[in-house]
């Protein structure tokens, strides 16, 4: 998967990510949508690992679950956990297509060119893919603005920790990992200059064992706030057992931390199902890339505990989701050059393909 993504990002992404719209209409191509009807739409969703009760795949299930709760009626479901990105993904997403799924969700970075493939001889199947950056007429793509979530926690581990290190658990070395890890530097060097960043990558999206051994790592090397994106709640569980803190991504993970956790990314997609599973009956669904922030609802950042610093970060996040707070605009150009010296993990491809996100937050700023 990796190597395809060095292949194809820098010469594939499109600045037109940046500014786009969270429900295009009219805009670049149109699938040969479904017929609006009283029938329910079929919605397939295919994960990279078990729903669980914390993590990635859950917080999309939730977002299920508040598509169904909204629509009621008008929608069915069918979920399939725990499929690797490759081949058996294509499988899957041919299999919920011949199904009668009018619309699938592939939430996994590596499902893109299954999906692709998939969608070519499936047209009137709408396919979203999250984090993608090709599409096709009956293929869109959507995205966080992860790293403004990212930006306020790094703040909170800058205020919070006692060492000046924090430490990282990444899955895979690709853009929409990196510019967390960015953002996350930038926001505790906002409160608290010279902070450094110790990033421990897995090569996985999700492996339990892994992702505790390498937070254990990082406790061993003096780190005392962890952070992570990996798919699973070991990164806090280990956290609350070596008694450091805890700013888990991307659902609150209160339940395995309860002391240790400072704060919590929780990502929120039950709005943005709904409102494409209602563009796709309604038949005015565009293939346009959606990217959603803070202030769409695609995300936020539970309240600290801390009064004094709760209000600093509450004020930051306020001027951020007002647009007055772009902190990444002119400076994520720097930062990432520190990231792939303390990682060693970022080649030319990489790095050339990181210029899309800045195309990105400059847009934001502007907006």
């Amino acid at each position: 998967m990796y190597k395809n993504l060095r292949r194809s990002l820098a010469v594939t992404l499109a600045a037109g990510w940046a500014a786009a719209p969270l429900l295009s209409r009219a805009q670049g191509a149109s699938a040969a949508l479904p017929q609006p009807g009283d029938a329910p739409l079929l919605v397939g969703f295919v994960h990279v690992s078990p729903v669980g009760d914390a993590g990635w795949t859950y917080q999309h299930d939730q977002g299920r679950i508040e598509m169904e709760r909204r629509l009621g009626p008008l929608v069915r479901t069918r979920t399939v956990e725990s499929v690797p990105e490759g081949p058996d993904a294509e499988r899957v997403l041919r299999d919920l297509a011949s199904q009668g799924c009018g619309l699938i969700f592939a939430t996994s970075f590596g499902y893109l060119e299954p999906a692709l493939k998939a969608a070519r001889d499936f047209p009137r199947t709408v396919f979203m893919h999250a984090g993608g950056y090709k599409n096709a007429p009956n293929l869109g793509t959507y995205i966080g603005r992860y790293y403004e979530a990212r930006y306020l926690a790094g703040m909170a581990a800058g205020l919070a920790n006692r060492s000046g290190i924090a430490g990282y658990v990444a899955g895979f070395p690709v853009p929409e990992v990196v510019q967390g890890i960015n953002a996350f530097l930038l926001g505790m060097r906002a409160v608290r200059p010279g902070a450094q960043l110790k990033v421990v990558w897995l090569d996985t999206w999700f492996d339990p064992a892994r992702e505790r051994e390498a937070a254990l790592t990082l406790v061993r090397q003096g780190v005392d706030v962890l952070t992570h994106h990996s798919a699973s709640s070991a990164v806090a569980a280990t956290a609350q057992a070596e008694r450091v803190l805890v700013l888990p991504y991307p659902s609150d993970m209160h339940a395995v931390a309860p002391t240790a956790q400072l704060s919590a990314i929780v990502h929120r997609w039950g709005g943005f199902y709904t409102r494409t599973a209602q563009a796709v009956r309604e038949g005015r669904w565009s293939n346009q890339p959606v990217w959603g922030g803070m202030k769409d609802g695609f995300m936020d950042l539970l309240p600290l505990a801390r009064a004094d610093w709760g209000r600093r970060i509450e004020q930051a996040q306020a001027e951020l989701v007002a647009g007055r707070l772009h902190p990444f605009a002119g400076r994520l150009v720097d930062a990432k050059g520190r990231v792939r010296q303390a990682s060693g993990r970022m080649a030319d491809a990489d790095i050339q393909a990181m210029d899309w996100f800045v195309e990105g937050v400059q847009a934001a700023g502007r907006g």
